[in-house]
């Protein structure tokens, strides 16, 4: 028999969330409760005996509540192994009762940091009997059950009626409760070195000596890029914890909710993820058209069926079996149209209740519903949670960057330097504007040609410029002719520009930076072509 009847609670709690039920559904059950500081007091405010663990220790809490937990006659009880007569006996010697459940969460440090608060303040929300109790109760699993979050009450409750937590649950709870407090650690350190590393300047400011994630499991995937390669999908515990702190809601497509179609595979998740970063950035409707994480067309318009139509027509071939992402719900409009196209994937913040009605009529499409960027998201090197940071391994290590955003003063059309040629219509710069932010989620070397607002010709991943060049001015065709083109880094050289010159492109941004930039300036004031730099290149590798 695994299953240890719960006769006696400790419960501390920083997080209140449905106290009241457990702490009632507990005395109910016949359960003493021993209880700390505020914890008890609301337990005692909803009339269910409750005793003070000073009560129990025979010691006050002191020095601002610093210790209130840390006491023989409380972790004794926590880590008495019962199966052990030796333990028993002692027990008994000391007058000491065991605990078959803790209840513990811990103080709100990753959000004192994420509200800016000063170090001080910081460090007072640093737990200190929290962990201990949490730690103790998870390593005597054999004896004890362990709950860290609220939402595991109601499992609290039901195994009250069955005798108790079974050994394989205690141990399934006892792995949550190693997690969190991993997480909480990890975030703790991270702060630490990033706040009080010695004082650093230029590229060494503000990264942290040593840096942490903690990945929790959310599903295994069929297979990963091929068939005979294994894959499961993790979550970030510390990010995903900041960003519920702040907005109530995790962001990124491990956080998205499958609400219709079969399990995303691992191409898709990679997928969705580029076709998100090429959407959510822009403040105007958009949809972007994913096939191998470039996009096969993307586009803004006056509402996203507008934007659907505009994008699908850059590139109508390629846009069979790709991943839609939108950056606001799908209507019904658009729905009808992305029904007409076989498409693996629809990814938006939500979803009409007609439009997924339609979309749900073919069991092949997946329907993943994602929130938008989290405020959590903004870049905060000194809060040392690297929210903001994307990591990418390498053979033996692990590559660090802040993510590339358009929001930097070159992204704006308004700081752009006009290097030759007349400058561009208003229309033109707007079209400008749209190419400039839609190539930087083309892999690179990229070239986006766009009109009206919508790619009409991308190059991307070639291994020089001129043959995206080429490869855009393909795809555009006749469309090229008046479009405007972006490049995602400067032309090393003037042939790249030529060509985009030669099929009629009116207007270019690029970056600028090459030492061979005056062959470029030369060409396109030849020309007669706006050519703009923008001071910020986006490669995306």
């Amino acid at each position: 028999m695994t299953r240890i009847p719960i006769r006696r609670a400790l419960i501390s709690v920083y997080d209140k969330t449905g106290l009241e039920d457990l702490a009632s559904g507990l005395h109910a059950a016949g359960v003493e409760i021993t209880s700390t500081g505020s914890t008890a007091a609301r337990i005692s405010a909803a009339g269910v005996p409750v005793t003070k663990v000073e009560e129990l220790t025979g010691f006050p809490e002191c020095l601002d509540g610093r210790v209130k937990t840390l006491h023989p006659a409380v972790h004794a009880g926590l880590l008495a192994d019962t199966a052990n007569p030796e333990h028993e006996a002692q027990l008994a010697q000391l007058g000491i009762e065991p605990f078959q459940l803790v209840v513990s969460n811990l103080y709100p440090f990753e959000a004192t940091v994420a509200s800016g608060a000063s170090p001080q303040e910081c460090v007072e929300q640093i737990d200190i009997g929290g962990p201990a109790m949490v730690r103790a109760g998870a390593k005597n699993h054999g004896s004890v059950t362990v709950i860290t979050d609220p939402a595991r009450y109601a499992d609290v409750l039901a195994a009250l009626a069955e005798g108790g937590f079974t050994l394989d649950q205690r141990r399934h709870l006892a792995a949550e409760a190693f997690a969190h407090t991993a997480a909480y650690d990890l975030a703790v350190a991270s702060w630490f070195a990033a706040s009080y590393a010695p004082d650093e300047i230029g590229r060494d400011a503000g990264w942290p000596e040593v840096a942490g994630a903690l990945w929790r499991r959310a599903d295994v995937l069929r297979y990963g890029e091929n068939p005979h390669q294994r894959a499961a999908l993790y979550k970030n515990l510390s990010t995903e914890r900041a960003e519920l702190t702040q907005s109530g809601q995790a962001s990124g497509i491990a956080a998205a909710e499958l609400l219709h179609g079969k399990p995303m595979s691992y191409n898709n998740y990679v997928d969705a993820d580029a076709a998100r970063r090429a959407t959510y950035d822009f403040a105007q409707p958009c949809v972007a058209i994913i096939k191998h994480s470039n996009p096969c067309g993307i586009a803004i318009g006056a509402d996203l069926a507008d934007a659907h139509a505009k994008a699908n027509a850059c590139d109508p071939v390629s846009a069979f079996g790709g991943v839609i992402a939108a950056n606001g719900p799908v209507t019904a409009a658009l729905a009808r149209q992305i029904a007409e196209v076989f498409t693996e994937v629809v990814i938006a913040p939500g979803f009409d209740a007609e439009a997924l009605d339609i979309l749900s009529k073919s069991k092949n499409i997946r329907l993943l519903k994602c929130a938008g960027p989290s405020p959590a998201a903004a870049p905060d090197a000194s809060a040392g949670l690297l929210t903001a940071v994307e990591w990418r391994p390498v053979t033996g290590g692990i590559l660090l960057q802040t993510a590339d955003r358009v929001n930097e003063p070159g992204d704006d059309p308004a700081s752009w330097e006009l290097k030759a040629g007349p400058a561009a219509t208003p229309a033109q710069l707007a079209d400008l504007a749209f190419a400039w932010k839609a190539c930087r989620s083309v892999k690179s070397n990229a070239i986006l040609l766009a009109s009206g607002g919508a790619s009409v010709g991308v190059g991307m991943g070639q291994v020089n410029r001129v043959d995206s060049a080429r490869l855009a001015v393909l795809r555009a065709g006749e469309r090229a002719a008046g479009s405007v083109a972006a490049s995602d880094a400067y032309f090393p050289f003037a042939d790249g520009f030529e060509i985009l010159a030669q099929a009629g492109v009116a207007a270019v941004a690029e970056p600028g930076g090459s030492i061979r930039d005056h062959l470029t300036i030369t060409a396109a004031q030849e020309a007669g072509v706006a050519l703009y730099f923008t001071g910020v290149r986006h490669f995306y590798h």
